[in-house]
């Protein structure tokens, strides 16, 4: 226990606080008052928390890790300009919460903001140079894999199972709940009265019958973004860690690090995600250690393979009108709308929806996000707070991939790509809203571009 130091305790720590937002606040913060206080131990452990209750957490973790910052020389990285670039953003957020048309939305959105920020510069200022990576995974690991197995079984086990038994009440009158069940399943609408008799919600059980997990997230494409952003590393691990387990120990791990990924990620039924997935897979093959002949051959044979399965899988969807892609492209125009109308400050942190509900034709779906991060802080914030972010991420991204592209340690590239496909899913997602995705993203984008070149092992190499 001699080389178990604060800072390897602390970020042991704050891995499993990680995984416990992936557990727990899997939710958007915008939706805090739609989740019920848990009352019961039963819902403690099946429930979603309030997200909140993921910002009071985060607030002693962040004045401990500034105390252990300080312990030791201060260390600015060479790049001194992306520390400035998310203080700006976050000092611009309060700004513009000063002009918001939404004070409750928008204070839990400071919260949330505030925590990918002093995630980013723990990842920044504290794991990197302290090369605490290993320390911080387990939690987040071990929380990846139950949201995995999660996703799984939702696909396989319970959504059938839960389609036929309201199936089923609905063919008995409802006979086989008990009638305070069968009253809250009519008050969540579940169950709606059709020419005066009880059935379940097509709606619902069109849902049902797609079967598109979700695990512990908010919804299927939430999986598909935490997928993305550590499945490259964990595939990594797999193969990486294990070279000096027995045969079928090995072979064991890395079928069930393949197999639960990719059971869920085709679970989520997630089309951006499949074409992020495409691109992450081509980058990472593009510097493996082989020949480049059959480098590239393989790059192709993937980009080939993945979209003749999209084009397949998904061309139903198409066939019938994008309906999904349709909806964010009226999101997207709303925005700009919104931002041409209120260009300094926006109308306020995380109220994308009070705006929109008041431009959007009648027909047009209702959305509270808009579905693009970068979009949602121009809207949200003004061209200020829009370009703050945007340079920050982009900057940043460029900083890492340089820092790692050449790197004989396969772990770290392989955090750069999931990394690198978690911001590019955020073009079609809200990803920043919720803790268990953004909180992740931040810390480990802080790892990458700090002053240290961070190693899960010195002696890992390229494969």
């Amino acid at each position: 226990m001699k080389n178990v130091t604060a800072p390897k305790m602390f970020a042991l720590a704050f891995g499993l606080f990680l995984g416990l937002c992936i557990w727990k606040f899997g939710n958007p913060v915008i939706l805090d008052h739609k989740i019920s206080v848990p009352k019961s131990p039963t819902e403690f452990l099946n429930e979603p928390w309030p997200p909140h209750w993921a910002g009071l957490i985060l607030l002693p973790f962040t004045i401990f890790g500034i105390l252990l910052i300080a312990a030791k020389k201060f260390l600015l990285p060479a790049n001194r300009w992306l520390l400035w670039l998310p203080l700006a953003w976050l000092g611009w957020q309060f700004f513009s919460a000063s002009k918001s048309v939404d004070a409750t939305l928008t204070t839990a959105t400071l919260w949330q903001y505030f925590g990918c920020v002093a995630c980013f510069f723990l990842g920044l200022f504290l794991f990197a140079r302290e090369n605490l990576l290993r320390w911080i995974l387990p939690g987040v690991l071990a929380a990846f894999t139950f949201c995995l197995i999660r996703a799984v079984d939702q696909k396989a086990i319970e959504f059938p199972t839960e389609r036929q038994t309201l199936i089923e009440g609905q063919r008995t009158g409802w006979t086989n709940f008990p009638p305070e069940t069968v009253l809250s399943m009519k008050n969540d609408d579940l169950i709606i009265t059709t020419n005066g008799v009880d059935v379940v919600n097509p709606v619902i059980l069109k849902k049902m019958e797609k079967g598109r997990a979700y695990g512990t997230l908010v919804y299927p494409n939430a999986l598909a973004g935490l997928i993305l952003l550590l499945w490259p590393l964990s595939l990594a691990l797999a193969v990486g860690t294990t070279k000096n387990l027995k045969p079928l120990i090995r072979f064991t791990a890395i079928a069930l690090a393949i197999f639960l990924g990719s059971a869920a990620f085709f679970a989520t039924d997630s089309k951006l995600g499949w074409l992020v997935g495409i691109f992450a897979a081509g980058l990472f093959l593009l510097r493996l250690n082989w020949p480049q002949k059959l480098k590239f051959a393989t790059v192709t044979v993937v980009l080939v393979f993945g979209l003749g399965v999209f084009a397949l899988r998904f061309h139903s969807y198409f066939s019938a009108g994008a309906t999904s892609a349709t909806a964010r492209f009226v999101y997207w125009r709303a925005a700009a709308q919104i931002t041409a109308a209120h260009p300094l400050t926006g109308t306020g942190p995380g109220t994308f929806q009070r705006p929109y509900a008041q431009l959007k034709s009648p027909a047009a779906e209702m959305a509270r996000l808009t579905h693009n991060d970068f979009l949602e802080q121009f809207c949200d914030s003004g061209i200020p707070g829009g370009i703050s972010y945007t340079a920050w991420i982009i900057l940043a991204l460029t900083v890492a991939g340089k820092k790692y592209w050449r790197s004989a340690d396969v772990f770290t590239f392989a955090v750069f790509t999931g990394v690198l496909a978690w911001f590019m899913q955020s073009l079609g997602e809200f990803g920043i809203f919720i803790p268990a995705l953004a909180w992740t993203a931040f810390t480990l984008l802080g790892l990458l571009i700090g002053e240290k070149r961070i190693e899960f092992d010195k002696k890992s190499k390229k494969y």
